[in-house]
């Protein structure tokens, strides 16, 4: 069956050739290929305004990016035997990189796959689709992953905010005849955790922050006392006594992600303290109760999900680190987090040092970490780095 054409405006091919793999609507020739002849997810053949062949991509009329690159060699268009090959190819990567199958499977268009992500929790994986062209491939995803990774269920967490944007329909359930597991269970650094599948938030886990977390442990002073802002299921904070830390205290709106939290703390032989609040509003508490802590870990949701919300965000990081710094000892460690891509790395590290002259601190930035490298960076993909986390040294001034 022969592809359609899409066809791209004058000089509209330049970024594409330099690796990107979205195409806007505005960049489409709409006389030659009107985007409304297509349906969404359509698999289309992309062209120059020369009919240069550019790549196969699959395409939404209905949004700002119209579509998007899944290969660039003419004889392989999206189907079932591209899929395999990409997921063959994800696979050997996270081999490589970890012992135990507890990862990012597949990350979008770093691994060649738009709108895809997937998951890995031993045999369980948790698939999410963030778009019109991969809605339309489930069936050969769950082929391919079936083949490739040969898991016990398949789980479509398919309740994204990204959905929305593309018209479609928000929802958890699981492939074929599977039953919908209640929870995930990870294993990181040596310590097992669990997590709410249908209720937790993400595909149930923060894989992008695992290196991070490893990294804790080399700024960790011995017997510290550690609070985790915004702490989900307590990840951070149970790493960090399993690390060393004589107590940690874990800060969420959630009582659900706290009753996780707790219970990762029971099942590792460890005790932590949980706070029910708004993390502004619970720092504000803690400093009027002089309490101290050694290490303050803040890892909010993202306070930008879009450039306009970039200056409010900035502000609202400022004022979460500017309200965590004085609850950190003498010489403590600030670690300072930001998962959304409209706020710059410069742009956190000036936030947290307009808090630190506010708070009377001196701040030395020890490490920069980002996302851990199952989340791999695509370098013409700009979209594709979005964490950032700062280890910071904090003493007064």
């Amino acid at each position: 069956m022969s592809v359609p054409v899409l066809k791209l405006k004058r000089g509209e091919d330049r970024r594409l050739r330099a690796g990107h793999l979205w195409i806007f609507s505005n960049e489409v020739d709409t006389v030659a290929t009107p985007l409304t002849q297509f349906e969404p997810g359509a698999a289309v053949q992309v062209h120059s305004d020369r009919d240069q062949f550019l790549g196969f991509a699959y395409v939404n009329p209905r949004t700002l990016i119209a579509a998007r690159i899944v290969g660039r060699d003419a004889a392989y268009p999206l189907d079932a035997s591209l899929l395999v090959h990409r997921l063959r190819v994800a696979l050997t990567l996270r081999e490589r990189l970890y012992r135990e199958p507890y990862y990012r499977l597949v990350f979008g268009e770093s691994d060649g796959l738009p709108g895809l992500v997937l998951d890995r929790y031993g045999d369980v994986v948790v698939a999410q689709s963030g778009t019109a062209g991969i809605d339309r491939l489930r069936a050969e995803i769950e082929a391919a992953v079936d083949k490739v990774v040969h898991p016990r269920t398949i789980v479509w967490k398919n309740d994204s905010g990204a959905r929305e944007l593309e018209g479609l329909p928000l929802g958890v359930m699981a492939a074929g005849a599977g039953e919908l597991p209640a929870e995930i269970t990870v294993r990181e650094q040596g310590v097992e955790f669990v997590a709410p599948l249908a209720e937790g938030q993400k595909t149930g886990w923060f894989y992008d922050q695992t290196a991070n977390r490893e990294r804790l442990r080399r700024y960790l002073p011995t017997g510290a006392r550690v609070l985790d802002v915004c702490s989900y299921v307590g990840a951070w904070a149970i790493s960090a006594v399993k690390g060393g830390a004589a107590s940690a205290t874990c800060v969420d709106s959630s009582a659900t992600a706290l009753e996780f939290a707790g219970r990762n703390a029971r099942a590792n032989g460890v005790a932590i303290d949980t706070i029910k609040d708004d993390a502004f509003d619970a720092l504000k508490a803690l400093q009027e109760s002089n309490v101290r802590f050694d290490v303050v870990i803040l890892d909010p949701p993202a306070f930008a999900k879009r450039k306009k919300d970039a200056p409010q965000a900035q502000a609202a990081y400022r004022k979460l680190n500017q309200l965590a710094l004085p609850l950190i000892d003498r010489d403590g460690l600030l670690v300072s987090c930001s998962c959304s891509y409209h706020l710059s790395a410069d742009e956190l590290m000036n936030a947290i040092q307009s808090a630190a002259r506010h708070s009377s601190r001196f701040v030395q930035v020890l490490e920069q970490g980002g996302q851990s490298p199952d989340h791999p960076i695509h370098p013409a993909i700009p979209e594709s780095r979005y964490l950032k986390s700062f280890f910071c040294r904090v003493t007064r001034e």
